[in-house]
């Protein structure tokens, strides 16, 4: 052996020996700074420590908290949901979660768990750290129980210093385009309603909300294939067309109009809706709603990606500041009857500030649908451009339709009786819903097909009735507006005679 390799193995052993004495050093200034020394003080020494190893080290730690002030943290919540789809063998403790709502288990980092992602060839290594044991404080009541967590979480990511640009500019919004894109496929749509017996909150009226389960989807649904395929690409281009709502200066949203009689199935095409786009649903009920104000926290509190549905807005509340002037005059003499509570109902203008008025603008990638069975009974401003963008007629059924219910409930294509009922149906009214019922009524596509040719007579009997009875009421109500008018005339000439005589006086 030479006398140089001796020189460096000498060099080695005592390389080793020093190192090996200042860990051992260590062991015991830790062993005794933890049981003598107070917590403040160890925490000075540990973050001294670490700031004095850090000037030579050649990482980059950036810290991702799991919330900014009352606001969640929008990187810290993309990076959990990437991080559970790449951990590997690495990770030794997950934890597991799974909410009632929820159909799959879901598996996340555990605290103090470490673990390499690779990125464009980059190793970075992530953790998940926690600043204090946690505790929880656990509520119940007869509405909702739950926890609150008190400790502090936080994530982690060290990399070489010379990899900053590509992790701000590349990696990050990566993970949290992953993110959302993961979210987008898994996530469970929702039915939001309003809840008006919200002991625990100081709200009259907030939202609560339950999975929406409805199977409806535009391949089921018993519509004519050019009007689905005309609403289909609606959607499609509008949630497109981010960059295009920002440029010309407008809010992301869109409305739609769904008229026509009952059962025609515009609760089945909202459904279909929100399960094509994977959007919440937020059931607006407007006579649950005392006032303007109440109404436009609500409407703040939906979120993006989602629908605002008015059911029946023709009927579902009186929007009073938009009536005919005859109406505005009893309106008024009621309300001073009333007194206050009157003043504070919803009105249309307060309605529509939230439609295409500033209050619309906050949020992104909303529709709003209204429904009504009477289109001709809506007011004029609803309808006006740039509040209700699509009208969509609910037709009653169509042969098209009628071949899509056959194939949904009897599972056939092709029957005998087809070209009969397809005649029925172009010259009976008869509903989708009305249709599905007698198809239901039997497995047996003989019987039940049957069935529904039987049914057309009792349809076609209900028709004419129903539209001799609508002759009738037109006419009752052409005579009670004409006595009225009358009436109205009566009083007017009284007090035109009565403003003479005090002139005479």
């Amino acid at each position: 052996m030479s006398p140089s390799t001796e020189t460096k193995i000498a060099m080695a052993k005592t390389v080793i020996s020093t190192i090996g004495s200042v860990a051992a050093a260590a062991m015991v200034l830790r062993s005794v700074a933890r049981d003598y020394l107070p917590p403040e003080f160890q925490d000075y020494l540990f973050y001294g420590f670490r700031s004095f190893i850090s000037k030579f080290s050649t990482q980059l730690t950036m810290v991702i908290y799991e919330s900014d002030g009352f606001r969640d943290n929008e990187i810290y919540n993309a990076t959990e949901i990437y991080l559970a789809t790449r951990i590997s063998h690495e990770i030794h403790r997950l934890k597991i979660t799974k909410n009632p709502s929820e159909k799959k288990i879901n598996v996340a980092m555990e605290i103090n768990e470490e673990f390499t992602d690779v990125y464009n060839g980059v190793k970075f290594r992530w953790s998940l750290v926690s600043k204090k044991t946690p505790t929880r404080e656990y509520y119940n009541n007869d509405d909702m129980s739950g926890s609150s967590r008190s400790d502090i979480r936080f994530l982690e990511l060290s990399f070489h210093r010379k990899h900053k640009d590509l992790v701000l500019n590349e990696y990050l919004p990566f993970i949290i385009n992953d993110a959302k894109t993961r979210k987008k496929e898994e996530k469970s749509v929702k039915l939001f309603t309003i809840d008006t017996k919200m002991a625990y909150s100081s709200y009259p009226t907030v939202w609560t909300s339950v999975n929406l389960e409805h199977p409806a989807n535009f391949d089921t649904l018993a519509m004519d294939t050019d009007i689905k395929e005309k609403v289909m690409k609606d959607l499609d281009r509008f949630i497109q067309r981010r960059e295009y709502y920002r440029k010309v200066g407008k809010a992301w949203k869109r409305g739609y109009l769904l008229y026509g009689p009952p059962g025609t199935g515009k609760s089945s095409l909202i459904a279909a809706m929100a399960n094509y786009l994977k959007f919440d649903i937020y059931d607006l009920e407007l006579t649950d709603i005392k006032s303007n104000s109440d109404l436009r926290r609500l409407l703040v509190a939906t979120a993006n990606r989602s629908i605002l549905v008015v059911e029946d807005i023709d009927c579902s509340v009186e929007l009073h500041d938009r009536l005919e002037a005859e109406a505005a005059k009893s309106l008024a003499k009621e309300m001073r009857r009333r007194g206050y509570a009157e003043e504070r109902k919803v009105t249309l203008s307060g309605f529509l500030n939230f439609i295409d008025g500033l209050w619309s603008s906050c949020g992104d990638e909303r529709i709003i649908i209204f429904t009504t069975n009477r289109k001709d009974k809506l007011d004029p401003a609803l309808l006006r451009p740039g509040r209700m963008d699509m009208h969509i007629n609910m037709s009653y059924c169509t042969p098209c339709g009628f071949r899509l219910l056959a194939s949904n409930y009897l599972g056939i294509t092709e029957h005998g009786l087809f070209e009969q009922i397809e005649d029925l149906i172009s010259k009976v009214e008869i509903t989708p819903a009305e249709v599905a019922e007698q198809l239901l009524k039997d497995d047996d596509p003989d019987i039940a097909l049957e069935g529904l040719i039987n049914f057309f007579d009792v349809k076609r009997q209900e028709n004419e009735e129903a539209k001799a009875k609508a002759k009738e009421e037109e006419k009752e109500e052409e005579l009670a507006k004409a006595k009225e008018n009358e009436k109205e005339g009566e009083e007017e000439e009284e007090e035109l005679a009565a403003n003479e005589n005090g002139k005479k006086k």
